[in-house]
């Protein structure tokens, strides 16, 4: 079990939902934070709400994540702030809801550039940190459908499922410099992230779906990705019984086939 206090701790994604909500987690464990995401007012929102004796220990750091380039000087910025990192949690992302047939190439696109090379460009770029260091942990908010796809979500399905492929090399390339890596598969989650999900045209969606609205509470998930943190966990799903479909998929193939036709999972 590792203690959190004043540990070093950068959050991307963290303007809203389960960010926002790790934000306040962490802080209650005694962390050191630095929060990213494009819209520096949420930051400074995020920030706001915590407690005020905790304020001065959260650094904020805006960045896109389609914007490779800014990468380095973010995190020589990042650096400077604490001297050094002990976890990056990468949890910026965009999601999607569309039909593959109606879904425009450049969406997808759109979608791995984000979610996918910009959590791996942020994580090669801190690398050599960790490696000088012999000692860090990578924490990449995946999704129960970076294990399987589902309708309407292709690309975000996709997006996730290329995130385990390389943090699995990654967890199995750096063993011996004492880096770990935590994968966090969220099911259902009341967070507004499908208000932002792309269509098929690349507009939001702008709607919540019934799934979220109804999923499992923002802070809890929080609770038991910061556990997964401590304990060091290679993987953690959380939610509620669409997590069960993990499992399905994995021991009784054929029949998850038909499952998933009629079932939506996040």
């Amino acid at each position: 079990m590792s203690d959190l206090k004043n540990k070093v701790i950068w959050v991307t994604g963290a303007s809203s939902g389960i960010g926002e909500a790790m934000a306040y987690e962490l802080v209650g464990k005694g962390a050191n934070l630095i929060l990213s995401a494009r819209r520096a007012v949420e930051l400074e929102r995020v920030r706001n709400n915590c407690p005020a004796a905790s304020q001065p220990s959260i650094q904020l750091l805006p960045i896109d994540l389609t914007r490779p380039d800014s990468f380095a000087a973010a995190t020589t910025t990042a650096l400077q702030f604490f001297g050094h990192i002990d976890i990056l949690i990468n949890n910026g992302g965009i999601s999607q809801r569309s039909l593959i047939q109606e879904t425009e190439l450049d969406v997808y696109r759109r979608i791995m550039e984000v979610n996918y090379f910009g959590t791996i460009g942020l994580t090669k770029t801190l690398l050599p940190h960790f490696v000088s260091r012999k000692g860090g942990q990578f924490v990449t908010v995946s999704s129960v459908t970076g294990k399987f796809g589902t309708q309407y979500r292709s690309g975000y399905a996709a997006s996730k499922h290329a995130l385990h492929g390389f943090f699995d090399a990654l967890r199995s390339e750096h063993w011996k410099d004492n880096i770990k890596v935590t994968m966090v598969c969220p099911g259902f989650i009341n967070t507004p992230i499908t208000l932002s999900a792309l269509k098929g045209d690349g507009t939001p969606l702008n709607q919540l779906d019934k799934g979220q609205a109804t999923g499992t509470p923002v802070d809890r998930c929080a609770r038991e990705i910061v556990s997964a943190i401590e304990r060091k966990k290679e993987e953690v799903y959380i939610g509620g019984k669409e997590v069960l479909m993990v499992y399905i998929k994995r021991f009784f193939p054929t029949l998850f086939s038909k499952l998933i036709r009629n079932v939506a999972v996040r």
